[in-house]
């Protein structure tokens, strides 16, 4: 069953850069919502493909790349990839995830 499938309505996603270990899984599964800064951690970006810096800050997961970046969260070594539903904020995929 894919992610579109489940029925889990808009997501967001956001990077926690203290636990962020640089290793670029991210944005090998989804360069269009995740990038490398010169600092070497991950960030997400805007839909305008701006980095965005601020901590905590989110950005909305595109659907047609919502089994990327639940592949991302999946596979990311440090834990530190968030998605939660717009609606609730509650984490579907990630380390806080039920």
């Amino acid at each position: 069953m894919t992610v579109q499938e489940e029925g889990l309505g808009e997501l967001e996603v956001w990077i926690d850069q203290d636990l962020c270990t640089g290793d670029g899984i991210c944005a090998q599964y989804a360069p269009e919502v995740f990038e490398l800064d010169i600092d070497g951690l991950a960030y997400v970006k805007s839909a305008d493909d701006e980095l965005l810096q601020d901590k905590g800050a989110t950005t909305r997961v595109p659907l047609p790349l919502i089994n990327d970046v639940r592949d991302s969260a999946v596979e990311c070594p440090g834990d530190c990839i968030h998605v939660r539903r717009v609606s609730d904020k509650v984490e579907v995929f990630g380390p806080d995830a039920a």
